[in-house]
């Protein structure tokens, strides 16, 4: 939706979000050590792939058409229970749901044998599942949202595509009968995740919402020749920067230095391409901060979920909707909420940092007036196809957001405000196979640390990397390694929070072994 209400003048956001910070004291130098050869960056460890430690599914031993006259008869003994106690509540609803369908599936069974065909445990309680799923869940999404290796699910109509982290993209059955039983089915998980007023209808044909297991979910219908649905999963919640050190996202040397850069309180931008990872490194970096602090996140959906995190900071987390549909005498869209319009109420809420989930529009200038006005410590992510390209656009952004701001001073406040910008890439091997037999795989890994020194050229922000790839002596290392680039300003204030200044001499970083690639990168 494009927001038209005037924007706060900066010096508001000022008033706002200066506050006096506290100095952080000094870190003891870690012992780091190398990441093994066998590592795959892609691999992640069993204690995540395993979502729960309950059996897998046995296939369904019958067609869909059965489970929804299953779905039919349960559906319509769960409401008699439901209008015949006006208390019962939702817990209680889906609790009662469990035993009804547990009784018609145990009657339909038996009819079933009855034909000559019995059904063994596993293929009854795998029909009790799919009728609870239909009620209750994602109905035959399900699967999909449970598979821990899924990364993305793309449907549109009846065709579906399914993303894997440890394989090749595959073909899916469809996920609904028809067109319309697929937005019935996302207008079933809007209302299940709660989020106000959000559906697929003809007034409002684009939908974003959050899943429960923090998926997050895109669809289009009425606009498109047939309803276009992305879901977005992610894989991981609760990891740290030793967590995507062991998985190679990046090496201990790196960690250590994100951590100092944290510390230190330092504006990070972390940009890439759509899915390579950059919520997962933002949310591993925010767990550093100290639990002390007060932190407020700004997300169109929630997906940091930091405001969770037990073991993180303090969180104030905002997150922005979606317009009901109806619009007001002047012929906007009521009842939206952009991440522009939250902003200058987040930063009344007494916080030490912001952190936005993603930049997309307008919110790039108060985040930068808040990076700029405060002690530092902010972060955020963007979208960009290089590190030297987040810098145009964010300017490009700010440009756009119709408050009049001219080039030079775009390029002023990103100098002013941004210190690092890390840069993730992600390399698809999985459709490809080494000549030994062995698979490909994807690979996830910050191959840049950019740092901006201040206005150069042209007025434009001057940059350098302290981390970037390498090659040297017939050795090629795609993977950021320091390259000893740094201000004096910012190793002073990253040594001061712990940075062990020989990280940054190290020519291949602490990388045990060259990536392992079926195409040299």
């Amino acid at each position: 939706m494009t927001d038209t209400r005037p924007e706060t003048p900066a010096r508001d956001y000022t008033a706002l979000f200066a506050q006096a910070l506290n100095e952080n004291t000094t870190q003891p130098a870690p012992v780091l050590r190398p990441v093994p050869a066998h590592v795959s960056p892609a691999l992640l460890p069993e204690s995540v792939l395993r979502v729960s430690d309950t059996p897998a599914p046995a296939a369904l031993p019958v067609g869909h058409e059965v489970i929804a006259e299953l779905r039919s008869q349960a559906s319509m003994k769960i409401g008699e229970a439901a209008g015949a106690d006006a208390s019962m509540t939702e817990q209680d609803r889906r609790q009662r749901g469990q035993s009804i369908i547990r009784q018609v599936v145990s009657e339909w069974a038996t009819k079933y044998a009855a034909s000559g065909t019995d059904l063994t445990p596993d293929q009854e309680r795998a029909v009790r599942e799919a009728v609870f799923d239909e009620l209750f869940r994602a109905g035959r999404l399900q699967p999909l949202l449970d598979d821990a290796n899924v990364e993305n699910i793309i449907i549109y109509g009846d065709k579906v595509r399914v993303d894997y982290a440890d394989r090749p993209t595959r073909s899916w059955d469809p996920i609904a009968k028809t067109d319309r039983d697929l937005i019935n089915l996302i207008n079933h998980l809007a209302r299940m995740q709660g989020q106000g007023e959000r559906a697929l209808t003809p007034a409002t044909p684009n939908l974003n919402l959050r899943l429960a297991d923090g998926s997050r979910l895109a669809a289009s219908a009425y606009v498109t020749p047939r309803p276009s649905i992305v879901i977005r999963r992610h894989r991981t919640r609760g990891q740290g920067l030793d967590d995507l050190a062991r998985w190679g996202t990046i090496d201990p040397a790196l960690a250590h230095f994100l951590r100092a850069a944290v510390r230190g309180r330092k504006n990070v931008i972390v940009v890439g391409s759509q899915g390579v990872g950059k919520t997962s490194l933002l949310r591993a970096m925010a767990r550093e901060i100290p639990r002390n602090e007060r932190v407020g996140t700004l997300e169109s959906e929630y997906e940091l979920h930091l405001h969770e995190d037990p073991e993180g900071p303090e969180v104030v987390a905002y997150e922005g909707r979606e317009s009901n549909g109806e619009r007001g005498a002047d012929g906007k869209l009521q009842g939206g909420l952009t991440l522009s319009d939250l902003f200058p109420q987040l930063l009344r809420m007494s916080l030490r940092r912001v952190i936005v989930g993603e930049v997309r529009s307008k919110e790039v200038v108060p985040m930068l007036h808040a990076m700029n006005e405060g002690e530092g410590g902010s972060m955020a992510t963007l979208h960009a196809r290089s590190p030297q390209l987040s810098i145009e656009r964010l300017a490009t952004l700010c440009l756009e957001a119709g408050i009049g701001m001219t080039e030079a001073l775009a390029y002023r406040l990103i100098a002013q405000a941004v210190d690092f910008v890390v840069y993730v890439r992600l390399v698809d091997e999985s459709e490809l196979v080494a000549p030994d037999g062995k698979p490909g795989r994807k690979h996830r890994f910050v191959s840049h640390v950019m740092e901006v020194t201040g206005i150069g050229e042209g007025g434009r922000p001057s940059t350098q990397m302290v981390f970037a790839p390498r090659e040297q002596d017939g050795r090629r290392e795609p993977r950021a390694v320091p390259h000893g680039n740094i201000s004096q300003t910012n190793l002073e204030d990253l040594v001061r929070a712990g940075l062990d200044r020989s990280v940054l001499q190290s020519q291949w970083g602490s990388w045990g072994a060259p990536l392992e690639t079926v195409m040299p990168l």
